[in-house]
């Protein structure tokens, strides 16, 4: 084990930025165009947080890491249809040409219809 390791859950576990060099986290290996591939989780790292607890990355081999898969035609469609989707207003049924809030639930219009009838 290197130094400044642990094992937590059956898994090293280092501190924040001090890993050993051939590991990363999902997003180092999207940074260098991988995915990990199948391959199980070897290590992880943990950051300490003041409230709730500290945070948890998972760490994958760089040299098991697969490249990333291209997005063919209908992975690009499938996306453009779902994010169209999220433009629409359930309320009024308009493409409002900006994603609607979630805590809304509907377009700002909609939102401010009854302050303006009353």
């Amino acid at each position: 084990m290197a130094p400044f390791s642990r094992e937590t859950c059956g898994i090293p576990t280092y501190p924040w930025r001090l890993a050993p060099d051939g590991l990363a986290t999902r997003r180092q290996l999207r940074a260098l165009g991988l995915r990990p591939g199948g391959q199980p989780v070897v290590a992880q790292i943990e950051r300490p947080r003041r409230r709730r607890g500290p945070l948890v990355a998972y760490l994958y081999r760089t040299d098991l890491a697969k490249p990333v898969r291209p997005m063919t035609p209908a992975k690009w469609a499938a996306v453009k249809r779902a994010l169209a989707a999220r433009r629409i207003c359930p309320g009024c049924g308009l493409d409002r040409g900006y994603t609607i809030s979630t805590s809304l639930g509907v377009c700002v219009t909609c939102v401010d219809a009854p302050a303006l009838a009353a």
